[in-house]
């Protein structure tokens, strides 16, 4: 069992009965071939976790924003369960922040952090009263004028890299010599600019970093953060007065896809950032927190039909409904990205028998379209269903429009003594319409009526 009582062996228990009636009850099928599930208990509780851990080692009284990172799951209804839970949002685009807002997020439970923010989107962040961390100097000359023109309520910081480098995805590293995120603390200048900044703008009252997510160890982790920390400390003792206020240490907890199991767990890394930065948790400094992927990773399925059985080459091939376009990640990049693979039959439920080593092969056209390559698995037949765990953050949320292929419906589910398993719809599965309208098919004829001049 997890700490907090968040057991795997209970999601695994959950997710077999949500597969299980989501066959039942019509959701996967010949028709529907391919659905997203959300376990609705384990959001809860891992929402419960991470106050939990932070509350076990900050003083009583200290302000504390825990803001889910939108884009790990930017879905309205999983925002508004995360806000019911005490869980704020933080937003890198114009359209997260519309979905944060939709799902009745408030400023004051918002940050906005982004490398590439428009003057459109700072006056509207500013108009509002949400928090905002500018990535560079020029974006501070843009915050400057604006702050100038007119009143805000929002709280300001800078983002800095403290370059303590990488972990082992490059893609995920933020914190490495040359990453495109915030300040770079040990470019040459670069800290004194920084503190300067501070010195002539007495409305900015943060300090922000993040040092990276996947692949990060938590040594690594806490480093960035005492780096961020120590830099804060300068900072006030510079200016003479707690100028800085709230220290917004990222997110970023790595998550496990090898089992059920939650490892590392909040209370495992809030304790190492207590041994590591002490004064971090003394009440002189407010925290904001931004995970995302540990939030919703372990509590997401992706379950697919098994449209055809076949062989090649003497190795078993599942032809499935989940490739690409919802595992763009792991398709590319597998070895960075594998995602655990199980088999259920036909009616949903668990399968069993002699393990076979198989491809799980998705529905579009190239050959490197594979959630798995290789894998011992209960063999899978024609009508059988291939479910790949640990979705639930970047995997069913973030479509990829391979093939013009549908984004999938996506449900959540609770445990219902009466049904069994209760089903809410989060998402409905797109129509071709849709995807027509996407693709341009109310101008269809657009292109006809463009001639260069004298051509006819």
């Amino acid at each position: 069992m997890d700490e907090y009582g968040n057991s795997g062996e209970g999601r695994a228990t959950r997710r077999d009965e949500a597969v299980r009636a989501a066959v039942e009850q019509g959701l996967l099928g010949p028709d529907s071939p391919i659905v997203g599930l959300l376990d609705v208990t384990g959001i809860r509780e891992s929402a419960a976790e991470l106050r939990a851990a932070f509350a076990e080692v900050t003083t009583p009284g200290t302000p504390v924003l825990h803001a889910f990172a939108v884009k790990a799951t930017p879905l309205v209804p999983v925002l508004r369960l995360l806000r019911e839970e005490g869980i704020g949002a933080e937003v890198a685009s114009p359209g997260e922040l519309a979905l944060a807002r939709a799902a009745g997020l408030s400023p004051a439970e918002t940050v906005l952090d982004s490398p590439a923010k428009t003057p459109a989107e700072l006056r509207e962040a500013l108009a509002l009263g949400i928090a905002v961390n500018a990535d560079n100097p020029q974006e501070l000359d843009r915050i400057d004028g604006l702050v100038r023109s007119a009143v805000s309520r929002s709280p300001l910081g800078i983002r800095v890299n403290p370059q303590v480098g990488g972990g082992s995805i490059g893609a995920t590293s933020t914190a490495t010599a040359t990453s495109k995120f915030g300040v770079a603390l040990r470019d040459e200048g670069a800290r004194e600019w920084v503190v300067r900044a501070y010195l002539d703008r007495p409305w900015l009252s943060r300090l922000h970093a993040h040092t990276g997510s996947q692949g990060i160890p938590l040594p690594l982790m806490a480093q960035g953060v005492a780096e961020t920390y120590a830099l804060a400390e300068e900072i006030n003792r510079r200016i003479g007065r707690p100028q800085i206020d709230t220290i917004d240490i990222g997110g970023g907890l790595p998550v496990n896809f090898t089992s059920d199991a939650t490892a590392p767990t909040y209370a495992e890394y809030a304790r190492a950032l207590r041994e590591a930065v002490p004064g971090l948790f003394d009440g002189r400094y407010g925290l904001v927190t931004e995970f995302g992927r540990s939030l919703l990773a372990k509590h997401g399925t992706i379950v697919a039909r098994v449209e055809y059985a076949k062989s090649a080459g003497g190795r078993a091939v599942a032809v499935t409904h989940a490739g690409v376009q919802v595992a763009t990640r792991t398709v590319y990049v597998p070895g960075s990205w594998p995602l655990r693979i199980t088999a259920y039959d036909g009616k949903g439920r668990p399968k069993s028998g002699p393990e076979v080593v198989q491809d799980v092969a998705g529905p579009a056209c190239f050959a490197g379209d594979l959630l798995a390559e290789g894998r011992a698995l209960p063999l899978l037949d024609q009508g059988d269903y291939a479910a790949a765990l640990d979705t639930g953050a970047y995997y069913f949320a973030h479509h990829y429009a391979y093939n013009s292929l549908a984004r999938p419906g996506i449900y959540g589910f609770v445990p219902d003594p009466a049904r069994g398993v209760r089903f809410a719809t989060v998402r409905d599965p797109q129509t071709l319409a849709s995807i027509v309208a996407e693709s341009g098919g109310a101008h269809a004829g657009a292109l006809t009526t463009l001639h260069a001049p004298g051509s006819r």
